[in-house]
Parts: C-alpha cells; structure tokens; sequence
C-alpha cells in the first residue's frame, strides 16, 4: 500500500506501541475467532455453547438466582438490541455485519468532496464530531494491513471470504465506548452483560453516522465493529492507551472499561502516536487478573509470542490468553464473563482526585506501592444490590 504524506513508514515491531513481531507473524483468520469456532469446530462447539447463543433469545434463557434471572437476561438481551437489527439485517446471504463483516454504508459517497487542505484540522472536527454522535474516545491511525483479518466469514457455512474493502483506504479512526461503571462491577452475571450489550449497539450507531457523516464530505468509509480487523493494535497505534495482562486495552480516562470500534477511511487525516506510560511495567508486578480468572485462562509471567490454540495470533509476542478455556466459562455461564476488567486496578472513576493520584503512583515507580493499595479492589458488587439502589431515590 501506498503511504499517506503525514505518515512515517512503520517499522517491523511497533515497541512504542507495545507491539512486538517476529518473522513469525501471520495475519488473523477470522474463521479461527473462539467466537466463530462454535459454530464450526468440534473442538469448541458444544450443548453449552448452543446454550450460550440461545440464551440471547429470551425463551431460551436459564434462570438460575442472583444475576441470572428473568430480569437480568432481558435488560442484557434487550441492550444488544440494536446491534442485533443491525448484524442481522443481511443474514441471509451469510453477511453479518459488526462481528464477520463490516457494516453495510446505506449513505453514498458525495461526488463531490469536500477541499481538504488541513489534515490537522479536519481530524480535530472527525474526533469533536465522533463525540457528538456519542464516542467516549477518539484516536487516529494509519491503516496498517498487518492488522486486517487474512479474510472475513461467509455464516452460511463459516468458509473463508473476501473482505471487499474499497482502494485507497489509508486511515483507521478508532473510537472508545465506556461501559457502565456499575454493572461491571457485577460481573460475572447475565445483568453485567447489559454493560458490554449496551456499547455494542451504541458503537454501531456512532461508527454508522460517523461513516455516513464522512461519506457525505465525498470521502470512503466503512463502519466496523468486531469485523475486518484486530481493534487493539489499531486502538494502540492510535494513541488511545496500552495493551495489559487481562488482553484489553488500558485508557487513562477509563482503565479497561470500553468497547472498541473503527472506521477505515481515505479522508486526509494527520495520525495520533502510541503513548506508553507505564501500564506494561504495573503489569509485570499484577496478576490480579490471572489470579481470578475461574478456569486460569489468562497468564502469569512474561508475555511470549504465541499461544495455546488457533485462536491465538502467530508471530506477536504478547500476553495471550487460552480462548478455548475462556470461553468454556462463558457457555457455562451463557453470558459473558469481565471478571478480569472487574478485578483491574486500572478499572475506576477518574472523575475522583484520589482514583488520578493513584493512577500517577500506578505509572511511575511507585508502581509496587499503588498495587499494595489496590490489593482489596475490585469486589464483586452482588447484582441485586444494582437493582435496588435507585429504588429510595424520589420520582
């Protein structure tokens, strides 16, 4: 591909980035997502995992105490709403968008676009108007192919199948959607799901109207969700925050707690710069995360290049969890498990002065002190408690 004037060529390992590659590095095969892979390999597929999609339908949903009941699964099944209509609109032709293919653009491209003479200037207006739409967060990056799915997937019968992405496409705006504080704090349970349901249908609305926003200038985009590429090393890249043990992203205005969206795009646009601040060095000291992962998914020690299963990137040297065990918890459970986000000591209200000033002791020397006072942090909150507490406040 060719590179865009405002952007430096990038080097094989992005260290700033936190990202480091071998000569071993392949691209990801959707097809091999722990996601995808229970619907196709026996190794993964399972009575639990079709119990796990099935319980996104509400007949389907067990109802099994505290967090897991009637209640709990429709305000989790009624957030994903959104973001449902939208992946199943083209079922039918294998096509689901936000998760195995991009979003389909129902606004054209203006043919006339507008004069862009300041690339500065316009990605400040990409970031104030991705705001508006609703985005928490906002970075910049260059399209880095390293990163793009190998291929998408046809859901007809999971075979392997073009991405049909339009030329010259040279930027990536990634955009951050904050989860709700309290009911991550519930995880694991069905309630908390309502957090992660929540984001997704508010991403593909804000990456939609962004796009469409974007198209009526005259430029390309396309809308993306889970599809087309690996989100965190584009949210990285783009300045966003650093990669951490719990295999998320950590963002200074919200620790771990977001969803991650992107728009490819061939508006000119000058690129933000990864900005590494010490999260990887807290995270050699914490294994809060792996330590209360319920079926040790997740790693201790060094990150190292590789990983258990297919689902694993190859050639990136990283902390990788085992998806396979991962996900075994989440059929058990049929909803999703943040257990890791929950437990983060990066997982708090910056809006508070002692949350920054831990925050500052987290990313300096300090570091071995600020996991001492993070040591009780992160209890589970039970999901009743969630319910019940706005029930005394006045109408």
């Amino acid at each position: 591909m060719s590179w865009p004037q405002n952007t430096p060529p990038r080097q094989d390992s992005d260290a700033a980035a936190g990202i480091e590659i071998s000569e071993a590095f392949e691209p990801f095969t959707q097809r091999n997502d722990i996601f995808t892979r229970a619907f196709w390999d026996p190794k993964v597929r399972s009575k639990q995992t079709h119990k796990f999609f099935a319980s996104y339908r509400m007949e389907a949903a067990p109802r099994r105490g505290d967090g897991f009941s009637q209640r709990d699964f429709a305000l989790r099944n009624a957030a994903w709403l959104i973001s449902d209509v939208i992946s199943n609109r083209r079922g039918p032709d294998g096509i689901r968008e936000g998760f195995q293919a991009a979003i389909h653009c129902d606004t054209p491209v203006a043919p006339d676009p507008v004069t862009i003479d300041n690339p500065t200037r316009m990605s400040a207006e990409v970031k104030r108007i991705s705001k508006f739409f609703g985005a928490d967060l906002c970075g910049i990056t260059d399209l880095d192919e390293r990163w793009l799915y190998r291929s998408r997937v046809d859901t007809r019968d999971f075979s392997e199948a073009p991405h049909n992405l339009p030329e010259g496409l040279n930027s990536v705006i990634v955009l951050g959607h904050e989860m709700e504080a309290d009911l991550v704090a519930t995880y694991p349970s069905a309630l908390a799901g309502a957090a992660t349901g929540r984001e997704y249908s508010h991403e593909a609305s804000v990456v939609m109207q962004l796009a469409a926003y974007i198209r009526n200038l005259g430029y390309e985009a396309v809308p993306s969700m889970n599809d087309t590429g690996l989100v965190i090393p584009y949210a990285i890249k783009a300045g966003l925050g650093e990669y951490a043990r719990n295999q998320m992203v950590i963002t200074p205005e919200f620790g771990p707690r977001l969803r991650f969206s992107k728009i490819f795009t061939n508006l000119p646009l000058t690129h933000d710069t990864p900005k590494p601040q010490g999260v990887r060095a807290f995270c050699d000291i914490c294994t809060k995360c792996a330590d209360a992962c319920p079926v040790k998914a997740l790693p201790f020690g060094a990150p190292q290049e590789g990983g258990n299963n297919i689902s694993a990137i190859k050639g990136v040297r990283k902390w990788t969890s085992d998806a396979e065990k991962c996900f075994s918890f989440w059929a058990k459970l049929a909803s999703d498990c943040a257990i890791c986000m929950r437990v983060c000591p990066f997982n708090r209200d910056y809006t508070k002065p002692q949350n920054r000033l831990w925050l500052r002791l987290a990313l300096s020397r300090f570091r071995k002190l600020a996991l001492r006072l993070a040591r009780k942090h992160g209890t589970r909150v039970k999901p009743g408690d969630w319910w019940q507490q706005d029930t005394s406040k006045p109408s």
